[in-house]
């Protein structure tokens, strides 16, 4: 009789553990997805209670203040040398899930017989996912609750990963990004006169659809040369029917001059190989140095102050010196979630643009981005767990890694797209309905991975 009291005692624990994960693990997606609702209502072009132009103000109002504040304030709380070095594994995972997300996305070309110009879209598409702002509301929405499963310093240790991997998701950004959204030669003409000629798009930030502005705003401000061109095309190409310009006359200052053996580009063209040359070229043009932005300039001077002790003591902690100045960047840095969820609120209100991808193609790209590459991140993870390269019993530090695989595509890609004028339409779409199913998506792996990672807690 005792056995069975205590049998029917064990299964009401685990009915009752198993109902307080779900609520857990569900809660946080449903506040947020109550604050997306809320944006999406006020923009709405049926309401049109708050103007397209107080969603890009607000979106700007997060990149150059509260996203800083947020990552200055938790980051160099949290970092330390030796910190610095335990977190390898957090950019690594970076790397790792951008690489197979491309493969994947090759496979959904192949697989789905994506259009020829739509095929390097397709591959970034399914490779590169939200790492900072989506990661960072999801975190800041399960630490809300002071039940969370991750303990008291939930915020500020996730906080502090998701902005450690987001250095290099930004580097990602301006150079693999960046040139495998060059436009296709194919939709590229070169006429016999020199003069280029490609789509246009509208350049009135008033005309700016709050995609391009939702997460990196102002990056088609700071369009360069080669931006709207096939640069690595042009450079590399070998044999075909357009003329193609020497790489040399890509170069600043036009063409090296042949008649003058001592100028500078003729003695570097005898001393240099020609496809050493071309590499060169190409990484001149890439505007690398455009990464160099608040979020980024917070990210470093919370490196400098949080692995630097004697100037750390005097920044953070209740009773160093320059406290009134953290706790004023905290009280900004709270406003970064809502904020963030209330513009891409906005940014769905828009609808999706018509497309060119394919309906074949914009399902395998969501499959593979939302149910496929999530299953490869949690053997990426167990693995890595299993050979000893993650902190001990730091739950926490799993779940950013397991989330960087589970996002969705990033809404940067729409910028790059603009910034690039290619496939401009089709990232919105894309984008548009990858977040409507990524609701239910997330809410499915959030589940599954608070079952893992507390199984045996």
């Amino acid at each position: 009789m005792e056995s069975l009291i205590i049998q029917n005692q064990n299964q009401n624990n685990n009915v009752r553990s198993t109902r307080e994960e779900l609520i857990l693990s569900v809660l946080p997606l449903l506040k947020l997805i109550s604050l997306t609702l809320v944006g999406l209502i006020l923009a709405h072009p049926k309401t049109h209670l708050v103007p397209s132009a107080t969603f890009k103000l607000l979106s700007k109002l997060v990149f150059a203040l509260f996203l800083p504040c947020m990552i200055f304030i938790h980051l160099g709380e949290t970092i330390t040398l030796d910190n610095f070095v335990r977190w390898w594994f957090i950019p690594v995972n970076v790397l790792l899930s951008t690489a197979i997300g491309c493969l994947l996305g090759f496979v959904v070309a192949k697989i789905c017989r994506t259009p020829p110009e739509y095929v390097r879209f397709t591959i970034i598409m399914t490779a590169f996912g939200n790492t900072g702002n989506l990661p960072l509301a999801i975190v800041g929405s399960i630490c809300h609750n002071s039940e969370n499963p991750f303990g008291p310093n939930c915020h500020t240790t996730g906080t502090a990963y998701v902005s450690f991997g987001q250095c290099v998701a930004v580097l990602l950004v301006y150079t693999l990004v960046y040139h495998m959204m060059e436009p296709p030669m194919e939709y590229y003409d070169v006429v016999e006169d020199g003069t280029e000629i490609t789509e246009q798009v509208p350049t009135n930030d008033l005309s700016r659809p709050l995609l391009v502005e939702a997460e990196w705003p102002g990056m088609e401000d700071r369009e360069t040369e080669h931006c709207k061109t096939p640069l690595i095309a042009r450079v590399f190409a070998t044999a075909s029917n357009v003329s193609i310009p020497d790489p040399d006359s890509l170069e600043e200052g036009g063409a090296p001059d042949h008649n003058n053996p001592s100028s500078p580009k003729s003695i570097r063209c005898l001393a240099e190989p020609r496809m050493v040359r071309r590499i060169r070229i190409v990484a001149e043009k890439t505007p690398i140095l455009h990464i160099l932005q608040p979020p980024m300039f917070a990210t470093l001077l919370a490196f400098f102050v949080g692995m630097v002790p004697p100037i750390k003591s005097m920044v953070y902690g209740d009773d160093a010196p320059l406290s009134f100045i953290t706790d004023s960047l905290e009280i900004l840095a709270g406003a970064m979630v809502p904020s963030v969820m209330l513009v891409l609120g906005g940014m769905l209100a828009e609808g999706p643009n018509e497309s060119r991808l394919g309906m074949r193609t914009t399902i395998g790209v969501i499959v593979a981005r939302l149910l496929v590459l999530p299953l490869f991140g949690l053997g990426v993870v167990c693995l890595a767990d299993k050979f000893g390269f993650l902190i001990q019993g730091d739950q926490m530090y799993r779940f950013v890694l397991l989330l960087q695989y589970t996002t969705p595509s990033a809404i940067l890609l729409g910028a790059v797209a603009r910034l690039r004028g290619y496939a401009v339409s089709e990232a919105s779409a894309l984008l548009f309905w990858q977040h409507i199913f990524a609701v239910f998506s997330l809410a499915l792996y959030v589940i599954i991975y608070f079952k893992i990672l507390f199984a045996y807690v």
